[in-house]
């Protein structure tokens, strides 16, 4: 699934992309402005991610959270990354979800979201590219 988003054949809206990586809004978001973070390459977990390849995820993974951050007016970001056991996709990824103070967020209960339209989804992903640092 997610190298069929990376590849561009499936749809989704991507916040950032470069050779190396690629960030997504989650279709079934936590909260919303939740990004997913993969390595263009497909890895299934982060045991299997080259050492070589952290420093281009987790650097997009910081990038992305100021970017929620910023973009959202978030309180914070949680970020996350299963391995095996309640990994979803077999593909390795990072979640950075917006926080805000009271949100209710408790423990590792994850309930979701829908966006109300690919319009609302399009506008949580262009306001997260725009908050992103360039250079």
């Amino acid at each position: 699934m997610f190298c069929a988003i990376v590849h561009g054949e499936a749809q989704a809206d991507i916040v950032f992309r470069d050779q190396r990586v690629c960030a997504f809004l989650d279709a079934r978001p936590l909260y919303k402005g939740h990004v997913l973070v993969v390595p263009t390459a497909h890895y299934e977990t982060i045991v299997d991610l080259p050492e070589a390849e952290i420093p281009s995820l987790f650097g997009a993974v910081a990038r992305l959270a100021g970017a929620v951050e910023r973009g959202l007016g978030a309180d914070g970001v949680f970020t996350a990354n299963n391995n095996r056991i309640s990994q979803s996709v077999p593909h390795m990824h990072v979640h950075v979800i917006p926080r805000h103070k009271g949100d209710g967020l408790r423990g590792f209960f994850w309930p979701r979201a829908k966006y109300a339209s690919a319009d609302e989804s399009a506008d949580f992903a262009r306001r997260i590219a725009a908050a992103l640092p360039t250079g």
